[in-house]
């Protein structure tokens, strides 16, 4: 109960600056006083559908011949017990990481690609069949009570994997709340679950001292679920996570809490990015232009993945912060998967070329509702 009150205290203070933006931008009166649209997902749904159906873009072409099936998908139980997975890394916060670890989080990690497959399809083709089975899916874990039976202190790791999972279905939700042949009484009891797992997700009091990627893992995920569940303080505290990201933005670009992860620094770099853009996303589609928030310094989004794509070119640059060789995979498919969103938004905006040559290729992330490619690519 403290933790829903405090979340509609710090929502008050949100949308009054919200109300500020939504006024320079020209935003009607209607839209200033923040009433959800649970339907308008981080896309607009059927806009897209149109996009894909006549996209002649090869790597879109390719990604929608790839996309899997919910209904081929073996469906996923929901875990039983308290959640108590093991820390990633061996030793620290970098270094080797830990196997018991990647085991713990496959049933979580199967359950994502199932709900995003069947939100795939329907986003591509409206077929209904396909976001029934997500949302059959989803409705499983919702009536187990899933993601719920976890200590954010004695357990960060459960903590931060709730964070990447609920943003998975909400992103996920905020889809297939188009589809208006499913049971909406299923959408209700599921919607419901998700703003529990969410509340429950910020209450702890770890929540205070965070500042660097989970805290807009966790933004992103109470955002999408802010949405779906038309629920003032949970959208924001997404809202605010994206300040206190752009805010944390440096001189040179650079996110420095996510510079000291030693060989992993521009790793984190896009870890931090990823969550930001997706929140800015949903602001955006609620009328709010929160891309064009400007720290006080002066910093954008824009600094952000201009540091990215300098940093993967040439990663001496990081040298800066950390002595350390780096490690990144910029060729995965999620390293760039965020950039799709940012790309659709912005198509005539320059990027680094390391970033274009990363978005040559199809990009994919379940944290991130799937197919990137499929949702927003060019």
């Amino acid at each position: 109960m403290r933790a829903k009150v405090f979340l509609m205290r710090r929502a008050i203070e949100i949308l009054c600056v919200l109300v500020v933006l939504a006024g320079r931008a020209g935003v009607s009166e209607g839209a200033k006083k923040m009433t959800i649209d649970p339907r308008a997902s981080l896309i607009d749904v059927s806009a897209r559908r149109e996009e894909l159906q006549h996209t002649k873009s090869t790597r879109v072409l390719d990604a929608l011949a790839h996309l899997e099936k919910c209904g081929k998908l073996a469906p996923v139980d929901a875990p039983t017990g308290s959640m108590n997975i093991p820390h990633h890394y061996l030793n620290g916060s970098h270094g080797p990481t830990n196997p018991a670890e990647r085991e713990a989080t496959r049933v979580y990690s199967q359950f994502e690609k199932r709900v995003t497959s069947g939100m795939n399809q329907f986003l591509a083709t409206g077929d209904h069949g396909e976001a029934a089975c997500a949302q059959a899916q989803i409705d499983q874990w919702a009536q187990a009570n899933a993601l719920l039976d976890y200590d954010a202190q004695e357990s960060s790791q459960s903590w931060y994997q709730v964070e990447w999972t609920l943003s998975a279905i909400a992103i996920s939700e905020s889809v297939l709340l188009n589809d208006g042949a499913l049971d909406s009484s299923v959408t209700a009891r599921d919607v419901a679950w998700m703003n529990k797992v969410a509340h429950h997700l910020l209450a702890t009091p770890k929540i205070a001292q965070e500042r660097n990627n989970h805290h807009y893992w966790k933004g992103l995920a109470a955002i999408a679920t802010g949405v779906i569940s038309e629920d003032e303080g949970l959208f924001g505290f997404g809202v605010q996570a994206y300040f206190d990201g752009i805010n944390e933005i440096d001189k040179r670009g650079a996110l420095p809490l996510e510079m000291a992860r030693h060989e992993l620094a521009i790793h984190y770099q896009s870890f931090a990015v990823e969550p930001l853009i997706p929140i800015a996303e949903f602001a955006e589609r609620q009328h709010i232009p929160l891309s064009s928030y400007k720290s006080p310094s002066g910093k954008t989004i824009a600094d952000a993945i201009e540091f990215l794509g300098e940093a993967v070119a040439d990663p001496s640059i990081v040298k800066a912060y950390t002595p350390e060789t780096q490690e990144s995979s910029p060729t995965g498919p999620e390293f760039f998967a965020a950039l799709e969103f940012y790309r659709h938004r912005y198509p005539d905006r320059s990027l680094p070329t390391s970033i274009q040559e990363g978005l040559t290729r199809p990009t994919f992330a379940t944290r991130l509702g799937g197919s990137t490619t499929v949702l927003a690519g060019q």
